[in-house]
């Protein structure tokens, strides 16, 4: 069993930020504290816990989950660990900005039992960060990274943005040199995505903002491959390369279709076909576990042709790939030789330009 936290909270939203999250001066920590535990007591009763008794992994996710107390952070994991025992050497992972990590915050999130921080850095060029409007500075990204190993933290994942505006000027290159040099376990590459409702997806609307284009886009995707590559690190899925031994359990989960169990405003649930997700908003959300309702929004089982797209989608999408029986075998065929995937024991797995037609080969192999 997989546990995925949902922390709202944010300082500001970013110019691309369509998750659900909520602005706060003040981050009302108690009392998020008090409503994801009495969530979580919703959750005791399920029969989800005959077949996964044990927690393997729990992801504290955003929002901005750093910018909570570290003591709620603390009673939260105590919490969850209590009700429900890990397995040794469980991951746990904190989604953490450069800002909030300090040598105390770190040694207090170490102590919580946190060993995996996953740091928001998104880029190292000031111009960028200013127009993202992200709340730390290029200065702060290895500092933070500083205290984060003073703590003890031994497993450190970097996320960055690429795929921007040409008008920022923004070297990739120089991004990528700058995140090998801090020596990170894990690195989490996200391409740029104009959503509608977002700060960019407004500009983009009315004429004011320019987007990357796909040769871009794509020249940067292949750059970052090589370099991981060349850099030792193994891309083991689309968006996240790591050294040896440290590939991400937690997201690797969702990729095998392990059950999860989604806690907080917008998160998801999932096990076997059956989906879940939460309320929405906070405030929302908040009201309905104080009167003790669920907070769940809609439930939906998938049907097997659902099942079967999301087996190919989450295959495909991994160094794992599938079985080649699953993909028609000239079809399969036809992919090598364009480049876009190989076949090793009987089984095909993209390969980085593959990956980077992902959502057409996955169609075309539906269809």
């Amino acid at each position: 069993m997989h546990v995925y936290v949902h922390v709202p909270f944010c300082a500001r939203r970013c110019t691309y930020c369509d998750f659900a999250i909520a602005v706060r001066r003040v981050v009302p920590s108690e009392a998020y504290l008090d409503a994801v535990q009495r969530e979580w007591m919703l959750w005791q009763g399920e029969p989800i816990w005959d077949q996964s008794p044990q927690l393997d992994t729990i992801y504290l996710g955003g929002g901005t989950p750093s910018r909570l107390a570290p003591d709620t952070i603390a009673l939260l994991l105590q919490r969850l660990t209590t009700d429900r025992p890990l397995v040794p050497g469980a991951e746990i992972t904190l989604e953490a900005n450069p800002d909030d990590v300090t040598i105390d915050s770190a040694h207090a999130w170490k102590a919580a039992g946190v060993n995996r921080v996953s740091l928001g850095v998104q880029s190292f060029n000031p111009v960028t960060l200013q127009w993202m409007h992200r709340t730390h500075t290029a200065d702060q990204i290895p500092s933070a990274v500083d205290s984060l190993r003073c703590a003890g933290i031994e497993n450190l994942s970097l996320d960055l943005i690429f795929g921007l505006p040409p008008e920022l000027g923004r070297n990739w290159e120089s991004d990528l040199e700058h995140a090998f040099r801090l020596e990170p376990e894990h690195l989490s590459l996200y391409g740029l995505t104009v959503e509608p409702d977002t700060v960019l997806g407004r500009r983009a609307n009315r004429g004011a903002l320019v987007a990357g284009d796909e040769e871009s886009y794509a020249t940067e995707f292949i750059m970052a491959h090589k370099a991981m590559q060349a850099g030792g690190y193994e891309h083991y899925e689309v968006s996240n390369a790591a050294r040896p031994g440290y590939r991400a359990r937690h997201n690797a989960a969702y990729w095998r279709r392990s059950p999860f169990i989604g806690l907080g405003p917008s998160a998801h649930s999932g096990f076997g076909s059956e989906r879940r997700w939460n309320l929405r908003d906070w405030a929302v959300y908040q009201r309905a576990v104080a009167a003790g309702s669920s907070p769940i929004e809609t439930r939906e089982v998938l049907d097997s042709g659902a099942v079967r797209l999301e087996e190919l989608y989450l295959g495909l999408r991994t160094d794992a790939g599938l079985p080649s029986q699953q993909v028609p075998f000239l079809m399969r065929q036809a992919w090598e030789r364009a480049g876009w995937a190989t076949t090793k024991a009987d089984r095909v797995q993209l390969t980085a330009e593959g990956w980077l037609r992902l959502d057409a080969l996955v169609a075309s192999v539906r269809s």
